[in-house]
Formats: structure tokens, C-alpha cells, sequence
């Protein structure tokens, strides 16, 4: 594959840098090292399709598929954990923008008090008690945006939440429709599997009937029921093997197996492995892939981190303030001359914390590029991973094509050679190796078809969903 990426300049120096706070400001290639190539060029509009809404498993024609996946998605716990985290960054939103109102505390209470005498100029101690009722008041002013950077970065959080809710979606799709695909696969090898002993079974009696007969040696009887024996002891694993899906299958829809065996015992073939798959993909639907999506949205996080870091070094507006009332006896509180208030604007500016904020703007640049290295590791992953599904597709056509051919063949191989040995114009060897042969292709295309429909899942998933074309 060509070049991908082009190299480019990311990070400003110390004293100034230029992030976007939002995946939307600004193109987000620009963080890219390398350029990508034509067929994926960078679209920075891209409408992010949640798989419930794509529905790529519609393209199977399976209706216990569709029906697993959509109890998958309302009853798995990790969809409803990242629902959860979505729910805290949105919280985390609010109390970021708490910030941009005051703060008011109710203060009330009762104050009694002797000041000692021998510190005061005439020597006399003095008793002093009295009750207070005040309000304060704490605001900082968003002089030089602190906060609105501060939300920002809350809202760049909370949009990476909802990407990692899709991403647990479209992997949960994914691994529903493959447990899936692998139980129709083992089912089907099940199936061929007794169908083949049958037959085995039915050479075992000809091998006996002959040596009964006084035509062969008991070597002919003993080799055809070592075929079948062995045959006999694959049967545990491919119903092992189903179980297993089936476990899996029921941890992934949020249920216990007992309640999942029934349904999906029966048995069914594979959904059909024929898709129209476009030899180009262009990159906006590479990019609709949840992962990027929230790479993306953690980098204008951390470049949000690295403003409200950097604003430390600015001064702080703020205003407090108090009203309230104060009297020696309690029923004086709210007399006239009882009320009382205070009012300061307050600007702070810290001038030196041995070097502490430039500390901290150093980590968070570090922060920073550790997101950048992130995305572009997500989009050269991305890139391969739709590859390698793609070439792994289109090998699995290559590979039934063939195991076709090759399984016609060896049925005739067995057929001819059954009759022959029948006849006593072949030895028991060639019926053997037909019979081990046939069985071998059989369960190989059925194999080949499970892979070929396993490559058309990962297609999906490594795409974020399916594409219109398809």
C-alpha cells in the first residue's frame, strides 16, 4: 500500500499553540503524520450512524441474528456501562458550567467573647455577644475564558463517551453475528459430519460382508472401521465447540444459557456469504468508525486541558460579597441597624509558584501529543484493518471456488472407488483415503463459508457499519 500520511508540523512551541477545542474546528488531518492516499481522503463532515440504526446484519437475512443483536443491545452490560459514562460526562458538563454563576452560602450563628484587658490600652477587659445572620456571595468573573475552555473540554469528553458507546455497539454486533455465524458453522460440519458416517458405516459392511466371504483379509474391515471410528470421535469437539458458542452467545445478549439453548439448538444453515463489496471504499465512511471518531474528541480534550493550563498564568477576577444582619439580642436582628454588608472585588494574580504552571502546561502538552500519536495509531489501524478484512473476503471466495471443485472430484473419487473395490479391481486403500478426503473438503468449504461470512463481519465493523453500496 502507498504512503498513507504526508509529515506535518503539531506541535507549536511553549509560548504559543493552536488546538482546536473541538473535533469540528478545525480538519482533524492536520494531526495526521502521514497524508492519506486518494481512495481515502480526508472528509471532515462525517455523520456518525449508530449500528441500530445502520442495521449491516439486515444484509444476512437472518431473523434470530437480528433478534440476538437487538437483545444484545438492550440487555449487554457493557452497552449499558458506557451509557452510564455518558450520563457522568454530561454531568460533568453542568458542573464545569456551575462555574459561570456565584456561589452563595447561608451563614448563621451566635458569637460570645471576653478581649483581655492586659493587652488593651486602659486595661479593662471587655465582654462582647451578639447574633449574626449573613449571606456570602463568591464569583468568578470568566475574564479570560478559563471556564468557557474548562466546558469545552467537558463537552469534547462527553463526545467521546457517546464514539465509545457506538464503538461497544459495533463490537457487539460484530461478536454476536460471529459467535453466531461460528454455531451455524459447527452445526453444518455436525450435520455433514453423521451424514459421512452414515456412508462410512455402510462401507464397513461391505468390507465385512467380502471378508466374511472369504474375498479379503480382516485388514479391509479393520481399516474401514478405523475411518469410522475416527469420524465417531470429531462429533465431541463440534458439539463441544457449539455449546461454547452458544455460552458465548448468551454473556453477549445478557441472559443465561438455559434460557438461550432452546432457540438456537435447531438447526440452520449459514446465512449466504454473497455480498456486493466495492472494490474502493472512499474515507468518510472509514471515518465514520466510532474509535477514530472518539480519538478525535479525546485530542480536542486534552488541547482544551492544555488552554485552561495555560490560562493559569493570567490573573483571576473575582467578586465576594456579604449582606446580612447582626445584634446583641436576638429580636433586634432586623432592625434597621442591624443590617450590615461588605462588597470587594478581588483581582488575583500569582506572580511565582516555583515554576509549577509551567509545569503543569508542560504535561498537559505531553497529554496532548499522546492523543496525537493515538489518533494517527487509530487511523493507520483503521486503514489495515479494512484491508485485511477486504483481502481476507475475497480469499475465502477464491477458497470455496476451489474446495467446490475439489469436493465434487473426491465425491466421484469415492463413488469410483467403492465400486471397484466391489468389483475387486482396487485395493481398500484408495476407498479409505476417498472416504477420509471427502469428509476433509466437505468440512473444509463448510469451514471456508463460516470465514468468508466471518471477513463480511469485520468488513462491517472495521468500516463502522455498512456502507449504502454493499
Amino acid at each position: 500500500m502507498r504512503n498513507l500520511f504526508h509529515i506535518l508540523s503539531i506541535i507549536c512551541s511553549t509560548a504559543a499553540i493552536n488546538i482546536p477545542i473541538t473535533a469540528q474546528d478545525k480538519d482533524a488531518s492536520q494531526y495526521l503524520r502521514e497524508e492519506m492516499p486518494r481512495e481515502w481522503a480526508y472528509s471532515p463532515v462525517i455523520e456518525q450512524i449508530l449500528p441500530s440504526d445502520d442495521k449491516w446484519w439486515d444484509n444476512f437475512n437472518d431473523s434470530q441474528l437480528d433478534s440476538l443483536i437487538a437483545e444484545g443491545i438492550s440487555n449487554n452490560f457493557n452497552v449499558l456501562i458506557a451509557i452510564h459514562r455518558i450520563k457522568m460526562a454530561e454531568s460533568q458538563i453542568k458542573q464545569a458550567s456551575a462555574a459561570y454563576y456565584p456561589t452563595f452560602s447561608l451563614n448563621a450563628g451566635y458569637t460570645k467573647a471576653r478581649n483581655a484587658g492586659a493587652i488593651s490600652e486602659h486595661m479593662h477587659s471587655t465582654n462582647s455577644s451578639y447574633f449574626s445572620t449573613t449571606i456570602d456571595m463568591n464569583w468568578e468573573i470568566d475574564l479570560f475564558g478559563k471556564i468557557t475552555t474548562r466546558v469545552k473540554g467537558r463537552k469534547a469528553q462527553k463526545n467521546a463517551s457517546k464514539a465509545e458507546y457506538v464503538a461497544t455497539m459495533v463490537s457487539l454486533a460484530s461478536e454476536i453475528a460471529t459467535y453466531y455465524i461460528n454455531l451455524r458453522t459447527f452445526q453444518e460440519e455436525l450435520k455433514v459430519t453423521r451424514d459421512y458416517m452414515e456412508s462410512q458405516e455402510k462401507v464397513v459392511k461391505i468390507a465385512r460382508a467380502r471378508f466374511e466371504a472369504g474375498l479379503v483379509s480382516k485388514l479391509d474391515v479393520v481399516q474401514a472401521e478405523i475411518v469410522y471410528y475416527s469420524t465417531e470421535a470429531t462429533i465431541p469437539k463440534l458439539e463441544t465447540s457449539l455449546s461454547q458458542s452458544i455460552n458465548a452467545l448468551a454473556i453477549l445478549t445478557g441472559q443465561y444459557p438455559e434460557r438461550l439453548r432452546p432457540r438456537l439448538e435447531s438447526m440452520r444453515n449459514q446465512p449466504d456469504y454473497h455480498h456486493l463489496v466495492p472494490s474502493g471504499i472512499p474515507a468518510n465512511l472509514l471515518r465514520r468508525r466510532p474509535d477514530i471518531v472518539q480519538a478525535e474528541y479525546e485530542l480536542a480534550a486534552y488541547a482544551a486541558a492544555v488552554g485552561v493550563a495555560k490560562k493559569d498564568f493570567l490573573p483571576t477576577l473575582s467578586l465576594n460579597g456579604s449582606i446580612g444582619v447582626a445584634a446583641h439580642d436576638a429580636g433586634d436582628l432586623f432592625k434597621d441597624n442591624s443590617f450590615e454588608y461588605s462588597i470587594s472585588p478581588t483581582l488575583s494574580w500569582t506572580l511565582f509558584d516555583g515554576l509549577a504552571r509551567k509545569y503543569a502546561v508542560n504535561e498537559a502538552k505531553e497529554q496532548m501529543k499522546i492523543g496525537i500519536d493515538n489518533y494517527n495509531m487509530t487511523v493507520m489501524t483503521a486503514v489495515q484493518e479494512v484491508d485485511n478484512a477486504m483481502v481476507s473476503y475475497t480469499s475465502c471466495l477464491r477458497a470455496i471456488e476451489s474446495y467446490e471443485k475439489v469436493l465434487k472430484q473426491s465425491t466421484e473419487s469415492f463413488d469410483l472407488s467403492v465400486d471397484l473395490y466391489k468389483q475387486g479391481l482396487t485395493p481398500f486403500t484408495n476407498v479409505v483415503d476417498a472416504q477420509i478426503n471427502t469428509l476433509t473438503y466437505a468440512n473444509s468449504l463448510i469451514a471456508a463459508k463460516g470465514e468468508a461470512l466471518v471477513a463480511l463481519i469485520n468488513l462491517y465493523k472495521a468500516l463502522g457499519g455498512a456502507p449504502e453500496t454493499f
